[in-house]
């Protein structure tokens, strides 16, 4: 029943449980259903970010430890469905956008069969790829855009950057960056990209970023071959097609990011776009750990900001601050 949002058979078995015996202890559980203590943690831990599942502390009885109550799925699932949808869409738009880059790829290799290396060049490995970008950037006439998702870069990686940053602006071209709104949490790059915002670069952040890419001139995009390991290579593309994709790609997220400042900006409900984001990642099901690595941070900071919501909005466990953020319209 419950596998169409995530859950394995022991964490469904765990939640028909505490469905039908509530006020149950982790013991009791374990003893119950014959598993694992860290497997019967862990589908706990599962079904209360799906906001199935909450848990108080008996100061009345001898035995430690929480007392755990399933909650109605009508009452803990419609805001969790209704982002849920909200990112289907999203997925669906992305999927479009990555098909339409796939066919004029396709049509483009077609038509240049005889030239396929002007349209297509592949990069391998990180070293080519650097490479490649440092003689692009002292290539670049009109204009420079980077999507770059992550935290920290590392000093070598800044010590170029700073280099062909100065260059390129001196040069009078136009340089926009995308940047994951974790590199705040990196001083060196914090500082690298106030240093660019002197020279009049432009820079803005998002909570998180799809994938890594360079346009410049409108001419030619640079993206990973495997947006989930940079060490693969990259494809230089200069078809007039996949570059006007990459390029409407860009915008779009550039239309909705925040411009960096010195510090991270609030909305009308005094959250960050990180806090919004990590908000939400929750809502749609994901544990600590997988929104700690999609926002590009660590899962002791995710915690961190768990907490730290948590206060503001006065609620004792991680269901109540799931409904009293959907209360306020946070979700």
């Amino acid at each position: 029943m419950l596998q169409v949002l995530g859950l394995d058979a022991r964490t469904e078995l765990v939640f028909r449980l505490v469905l039908e015996e509530p006020g149950l202890r982790l013991h009791e559980i374990v003893t119950r259903l014959g598993q694992d203590e860290q497997q019967v943690r862990a589908a706990l831990d599962r079904l209360a970010e799906l906001c199935l599942l909450d848990s108080h502390h008996d100061t009345d009885s001898e035995h430690a430890g929480p007392v755990f109550h399933a909650v109605d799925p009508a009452a803990g699932l419609p805001y969790f469905l209704s982002h849920r949808e909200a990112e289907l869409v999203k997925e669906q738009r992305q999927l479009e956008a990555a098909r339409e880059i796939v066919s004029t790829l396709a049509v483009g290799g077609a038509q240049e069969k005889g030239r396929r290396f002007d349209v297509i060049r592949r990069l391998e490995g990180v070293d080519a790829v650097r490479e490649r970008l440092v003689e692009l950037a002292e290539l670049a006439r009109v204009e420079c855009l980077s999507v770059l998702p992550g935290a920290a870069r590392t000093p070598d990686t800044l010590a170029t950057s700073r280099r062909l940053g100065r260059q390129t602006l001196e040069r009078g071209v136009r340089v926009r960056s995308l940047y994951q709104a974790s590199f705040r949490n990196d001083p060196n790059t914090l500082r690298y990209v106030n240093w660019l915002g002197e020279l009049g670069a432009q820079s803005r952040t998002l909570p998180t970023l799809p994938i890594t890419m360079v346009v410049v001139d409108n001419e030619v995009a640079v993206v990973p071959l495997d947006p989930d390991d940079g060490r693969a290579g990259a494809l230089e593309l200069r078809s007039a097609g996949a570059v006007a994709v990459a390029r409407s790609l860009f915008e779009s997220l550039w239309t909705s990011a925040t411009p960096v400042g010195p510090e991270p900006p609030r909305d009308t409900n005094g959250l960050t776009a990180q806090e919004d984001e990590l908000l939400a990642l929750q809502a749609k099901g994901h544990t600590d750990a997988t929104a700690a690595r999609l926002l590009g941070i660590s899962l002791r900071t995710v915690r961190r900001m768990n907490a730290a919501l948590a206060t503001r909005m006065n609620a004792r466990s991680r269901f109540q601050a799931g409904a009293e953020a959907a209360r306020r319209g946070w979700i």
